[in-house]
């Protein structure tokens, strides 16, 4: 009897799993963060373009921005780099750059090359900030408030849409004290 009810059983278990696993309606861009609602892990780098300065997003306490995390060997972070050109022109928040599993020259190339849209851009040479910020992979992009916290996380490009629609109202609500 355990021969057949256990296959069966499998079965059901995979079933249920593909079910919410492949939900259509599910937003592939909410992956789940630790990080929401709790402090922003400090942290202290080196700056891509001089290496003698220091990137401390310590720096920004009391004031809501923005990491993005970005590498010269990522397609998508391309794919996002015009509009947060775009995006830094508003002056709404410092936007942070993450460089992450890079080469140095490279990111300073793409940088002259392509523009620089970040206020900072902190160098993760061993990827140990990556990792205490729950990074996947590039690009994704956090808001923290002016308490320090994070308050969300975006993965795959940023568009000027998503940054209307998804960015804009959590930074006016950052700013009057509720996330």
């Amino acid at each position: 009897m355990w021969k057949f009810l256990l296959p069966f059983a499998a079965f059901v278990a995979l079933a249920v799993l593909f079910a919410f696993g492949l939900n259509p309606t599910r937003d592939i861009h909410a992956l789940p963060s630790p990080l929401i609602g709790k402090t922003a892990p400090i942290f202290a780098l080196t700056d891509v373009l001089d290496a003698t300065r220091t990137v401390s997003n310590a720096d920004l306490k009391g004031q809501v921005y923005v990491l993005n995390v970005w590498g010269t060997w990522c397609v998508e972070c391309r794919a996002e780099h015009e509009a947060l050109l775009a995006i830094s022109q508003q002056n709404v928040v410092p936007i942070i750059g993450l460089d992450y599993m890079d080469d140095r020259e490279k990111a300073q190339q793409w940088l002259e090359q392509l523009g620089n849209p970040y206020h900072a851009v902190a160098f993760d040479a061993d990827r140990r900030t990556a990792i205490d910020w729950g990074v996947y992979g590039a690009p994704e992009t956090f808001l923290v408030d002016g308490q320090g916290r994070v308050i969300y996380k975006f993965i795959t490009p940023m568009t000027l849409e998503v940054w209307q629609r998804e960015f804009l109202p959590r930074i006016a609500g950052a700013r009057r004290g509720g996330a």
